[in-house]
């Protein structure tokens, strides 16, 4: 199953809301509070986050945190990257492969594809999107349809494949 941490789902619903309010520095007890996840969890969320830029810190009485750019410059491919790593389906499609078959392999290239355009569309959502904040509305993103049925990650991987070749 693709899926991503429970960690990278929270510190995702933290840049949100740090995104809701981006001239506001919340501190970590703050966060832990409005957004419903515990405290331990967001401080150790929020060091993650500051080590890969993507949060920004302020000691003394009026310090806290708010993000480091602007949501809209922030990605889901970001997010994941700073808490997981690059994303990798497959053990060829990841930067240091140490696949022992990697030179024989049939399948390989076409998982790397695969890799490729999940990539791809995480680049194209950003923090801003993910907190339903596109637009200058606070409304949901839309799910994605299809002649109004929703679509499944591997139809839009497919569709990106066949749109986006190699």
């Amino acid at each position: 199953m693709l899926r991503i941490s429970k960690l990278t789902d929270y510190a995702t619903v933290i840049l949100a809301h740090l995104a809701a309010q981006p001239e506001q520095r919340f501190t970590a007890a703050q966060l832990a509070t409005q957004t419903h996840v515990a405290a331990p969890t967001v401080s150790k969320l929020l060091k993650q986050l500051h080590r890969r830029h993507l949060v920004q810190s302020t000691r003394g009485l009026h310090g806290g945190y708010l993000l480091a750019r602007p949501a809209a410059q922030i990605t889901a491919a970001h997010i994941l990257d700073a808490l997981e790593g690059p994303v990798a389906l497959t053990e060829c499609a990841g930067n240091e492969s140490q696949c022992c078959i990697e030179r024989t392999c049939q399948v390989g290239r076409a998982w790397q594809r695969v890799n490729l355009a999940i990539r791809r569309s995480l680049q194209e959502i950003t923090l801003l999107e993910l907190a339903g904040l596109s637009g200058g509305t606070a409304a949901p993103y839309p799910p994605m349809l299809d002649r109004g049925v929703p679509l499944s990650l591997g139809s839009i991987v497919a569709r990106s494949l066949k749109r986006q070749p190699l």
